[in-house]
């Protein structure tokens, strides 16, 4: 069982920043890749980046590459996203997420059908 919570989300300014943090509740939590998504009115949720177990391996959606950065503190059960350069397109509702303990991967997870729990999302928007 995990339980996640978003926190930070709000209204910024084109070229501003903001960050995003996560905290889990349950096992393993430094056994569990974790990730960040995005859901804009009318499009799918997609993936914003991704870190493995120990937070030196991550990945990150084209778009946001060079803008964003994903880190964790096992200690604290806590995942972040920081944001920096904001843009219009940015805005969405941010959701972290988790996938099941131990998994093996060759690559981190990318998909939404990957990863088993979520937050309930945190809005951020970009004003331009």
């Amino acid at each position: 069982q995990v339980q996640l919570a978003e926190a930070g989300g709000g209204l910024v300014q084109a070229g501003g920043s903001l960050r995003l943090s996560c905290v889990a509740s349950g096992r393993a939590f430094n056994r569990r890749e974790l990730g960040w998504f995005r859901q804009a009115p009318g499009k799918e949720r997609e993936m914003v980046g991704a870190i493995g177990w120990g937070g030196a391996r991550t990945y990150y959606v084209d778009s946001v590459k060079g803008r964003f950065s994903v880190s964790r503190d096992n200690a604290k059960n806590t995942v972040t996203l920081q944001m920096n350069s904001l843009k219009a397109e940015d805005t969405a509702v941010y959701y972290c997420a988790a996938r099941k303990a131990d998994l093996v991967s060759r690559s981190l997870a990318t998909m939404t059908s990957e990863y088993d729990y979520w937050g309930q999302g945190t809005q951020v928007t970009v004003s331009s």
